[in-house]
C-alpha cells in the first residue's frame, strides 16, 4: 500500500484530478483483475484498448485511473492521471509502488534474436556456482533462489517483473539475469527498470510480422541500450555488424566479445563434438558440456559478463565448464538404439541454420540426418519457405509438420514452406501434418548412429490449435516413440 502522490513521482503528467493522498492497494492493467483500492492503467494493446474497460475497472473498485484520454462522469473520489503513454508511465509507477526493487539488485538484460535463453541460463548457473543467490527471468522458466516458476512469456509485464524482483530480494538474490524481447521493449514492459548491464547476442530474421520491417526490429532491440545509465555496461557481439548500431546512443561503458579475433573478450574453437566443446579462452584450453559453435558464443558471453562484474577468470572457467544448456536448446534425448536425437527451439532461419550446420560439422556423413520441422501459424510468413529450404539443404530426409498452427490451417502453412524446397529436394521431403505422427515416422526411419533433429518448439510443452493449448512435448513424444520401436 502506498499513497498516490508517492507512486506517481517522476510520471510525465498532462493533468491530474482527485485526491493525491489516496491510498493505493495495488496496480492492474487488466480490468478483470482489478481489486478494491487499485490503480488501473488503461493501456492500448494490439487487440484491445484499456480505455474501453475503465467502467468495469471502477465497478470492481479501482480508485485511480492512468489514462491517455480525458475522462468525465466519474465521482471526485476517483483520481484521474492523464499522460501521453500509459504503458511507459505504468513502469515508473510500478517501480515507485514496489520501492525500486531493480535498483537494489544487479539486473542484467539480454537481448538478441538467438542465444538469449541459453546465455541467461548459463549466467544463472555460473553465478550460482560462484556462490551468489541468483534470479532468472527467461522464456523457459523464472527462478527465484531455488524456486522454479513456469514462464509464459519471454519477458513478463512490468507489474509482474517488479513483483518477481521483490520476491527475489526477499530470498536474498544479488544478481538477476533477464531475457528482454523486442516485443517487451516496444511495449514498455521494461519501463522503470534499472539495468546494470545490457547484452546483445545477435540479430537475424524474426518477428517481422510484429515490427513490420527489419529496421523496426533493430530499433526495438536498441531500446535496451539507449536507456542504460552512465555507470552501466553494454556488452555486444563484435562479430555481428548490428552490434555497433545497438550502442550508437548508449551512455554506458561498451565492451565487445567475438570469435573472430575482435573485441575485449575473445575465444577460439578448438574442438567441436556431440560430447561438447573445447575452447581457448584467455589462453586456457577448457572443455565445456555445451555443443555447437553457436554455443561457443554463449559461453564467451557468460565469461565476459562475469569478468566485467569482477569475478576471477580461472574460477569463472572452472565453473562454466560444469554448466549445461537450457532445456530445449540442443537437448539430447537418450535412447537404447544408438540414435542421436536432438530437440531444439530453433524457430528462425538463422537459428535453424546454426543448429543444422553444427550437426553437419559433427557428422561422419555415413549416417542419415532426419529433420522434423514446422512453422507457427499467424506469425511471420516470410520465414516459412526459408526454413524449409535450409532444412532440405542440410538433411537427408525432412518431415514438414505442424508447430503451433494457432488459427491457420496447418496445410496452408506447409504449402508456404514447400515453396522454399527446390525441386531436386522433393524426394527427400515428406508432409506429415500431425506432429506426433511426424516424430513417429522420423524414429521409424532412423537407424543406428542416425541423427534426428526435432526443431521449432524446444522447451514448449503445448501446441496452440484454434485457440486451445493442447499438451505436447517434443522430448516426451520422442521418448515414447523410441520405447515403441
Amino acid at each position: 500500500m502506498a499513497k498516490l502522490k508517492d507512486i506517481i513521482y517522476g510520471v510525465k503528467l498532462k493533468s491530474i484530478s482527485g485526491n493525491r493522498n489516496k491510498e493505493i492497494n495495488g496496480l492492474a492493467f487488466d480490468s478483470r483483475k482489478v481489486r478494491p483500492g487499485d490503480l488501473f492503467a488503461a493501456i492500448k494493446g494490439l487487440n484491445s484498448d484499456g480505455h474501453d474497460h475503465i467502467e468495469q475497472a471502477v465497478s470492481q473498485g479501482a480508485v485511480a485511473l492512468l489514462v491517455e484520454k480525458p475522462q468525465a462522469g466519474f465521482s471526485d473520489d476517483i483520481a484521474i492521471i492523464e499522460t501521453d503513454n500509459c504503458a511507459r508511465e505504468l513502469g515508473v509507477i510500478a517501480d515507485n509502488f514496489y520501492d525500486h526493487p531493480s535498483k537494489k539488485l544487479k539486473l542484467i538484460g539480454i537481448t538478441g534474436t538467438n542465444g538469449k535463453t541459453t546465455t541467461a541460463t548459463l549466467l544463472h548457473s555460473l553465478f550460482s556456482r560462484l556462490g551468489y543467490q541468483v534470479g532468472l527471468l527467461s522464456t523457459v522458466e523464472n527462478i527465484i533462489g531455488k524456486t522454479i516458476i513456469p514462464s509464459h512469456f519471454t519477458t513478463p509485464d512490468v507489474i509482474t517483473i517488479n513483483e518477481l524482483l521483490v520476491e527475489m530480494l526477499a530470498k536474498g538474490c544479488q544478481y538477476v539475469f533477464m531475457e528482454v524481447s523486442s516485443h517487451a521493449l516496444v511495449q514498455e514492459r521494461t519501463s522503470g527498470l534499472f539495468f546494470v548491464g545490457g547484452l546483445f547476442t545477435n540479430l537475424s530474421h524474426d518477428h517481422l510480422d510484429y515490427h513490420q520491417s527489419f529496421d523496426g526490429y533493430i530499433k526495438a532491440k536498441k531500446i535496451l541500450f539507449d536507456h542504460l545509465k552512465e555507470d552501466a555496461f553494454a556488452l555486444i557481439n563484435a562479430d555481428d555488424k548490428r552490434g555497433k548500431i545497438m550502442v550508437q546512443n548508449t551512455k554506458s561503458r561498451i565492451y565487445k566479445y567475438g570469435m573472430k579475433g575482435y573485441g575485449d573478450f575473445t575465444a577460439k574453437l578448438l574442438n567441436n563434438t556431440f560430447q561438447g566443446l573445447e575452447l581457448d579462452i584467455s589462453g586456457q584450453n577448457i572443455w565445456f558440456q555445451l555443443i555447437g559453435s553457436f554455443n561457443a558464443y554463449n559461453i564467451l558471453t557468460a565469461y565476459a559478463v562475469a569478468m566485467i562484474l569482477g569475478e576471477d577468470a580461472q574460477e569463472i572457467l572452472i565453473q562454466l565448464s560444469k554448466c549445461s544448456s537450457a532445456r530445449g536448446r540442443f537437448e539430447y534425448v537418450s535412447n537404447d538404439h544408438n540414435i542421436i536425437a536432438i530437440v531444439d527451439y530453433a524457430h528462425t532461419p538463422d537459428a535453424l541454420s546454426n543448429v543444422l550446420s553444427t550437426i553437419d560439422n559433427l557428422r561422419t556423413k555415413n549416417e542419415q540426418l532426419i529433420t522434423v520441422l514446422g512453422c507457427g501459424g499467424n506469425r511471420d510468413q516470410e520465414k516459412r519457405p526459408k526454413m524449409a529450404s535450409i532444412a532440405a539443404s542440410f538433411s537427408d530426409k525432412v518431415i514438414l509438420t505442424s508447430d503451433n498452427p494457432r488459427f491457420e490451417s496447418p496445410e496452408t502453412i506447409l504449402d508456404d514452406m514447400m515453396i522454399g524446397v527446390s525441386p531436386v529436394c522433393y524426394k527427400k521431403v515428406m508432409r506429415v501434418t500431425d506432429r506426433r505422427e511426424a516424430i513417429r515416422v522420423a524414429c521409424n526411419l532412423a537407424h543406428k548412429t542416425d541423427v534426428i533433429l526435432v526443431a521449432g518448439k524446444g522447451h514448449e510443452d503445448y501446441q496452440e490449435i484454434q485457440g486451445n493449448k493442447v499438451h505436447f512435448d517434443d522430448k516426451e513424444v520422442l521418448m515414447e516413440m523410441f520405447n515403441k520401436i
